[in-house]
């Protein structure tokens, strides 16, 4: 069985934002066992795994990634969209575009400890559009 949906976000401010109970709200009922790809349709944000329940975790990753990818830097020529866009779009190639997460027992297999994790590189990024891909029995 292959499942295929796709599913849009409100805007985010600029920042990692947890957004696991979101994704799971718009995904269909998933299979005893299997595997779900999710993918963010955007080249300015991207998707990562990490700590859901200190918002530390998510502040310093914020902080790490602009001080890696500062903005305004003199050897950027992709600028015509703002000062955030270029680093945007780097940030986004570091973190990535899509997750695959096990299924097992019809739920997502995360650890205790692990959320989806929205990562907002735009100070305007608007909504934002994924689409789920769900392989399973």
């Amino acid at each position: 069985m292959i499942q295929q949906i796709e599913f849009s976000l409100c805007p985010y401010k600029r920042g990692v934002h947890i957004i696991t109970g979101e994704v799971l709200r718009n995904l269909p009922e998933l299979p005893s066992k299997g595997l779900c790809n999710i993918l963010i349709k955007h080249t300015s944000a991207a998707l990562a795994l990490n700590e859901n329940a200190d918002p530390d975790v998510r502040h310093d990753l914020n902080a790490i990634f602009n001080r890696l990818v500062p903005e305004n830097a003199p050897f950027y020529m992709h600028t015509d969209e703002g000062a955030d866009d270029m680093p945007s779009h780097a940030k986004s190639v570091i973190v990535g575009a899509s997750l695959t997460i096990p299924v097992t027992s019809g739920r997502l297999n995360l650890g205790t400890w692990q959320g989806i994790y929205l990562c907002e590189f735009r100070d305007d990024g608007g909504s934002r559009n994924f689409v789920a891909t769900i392989i399973g029995d």
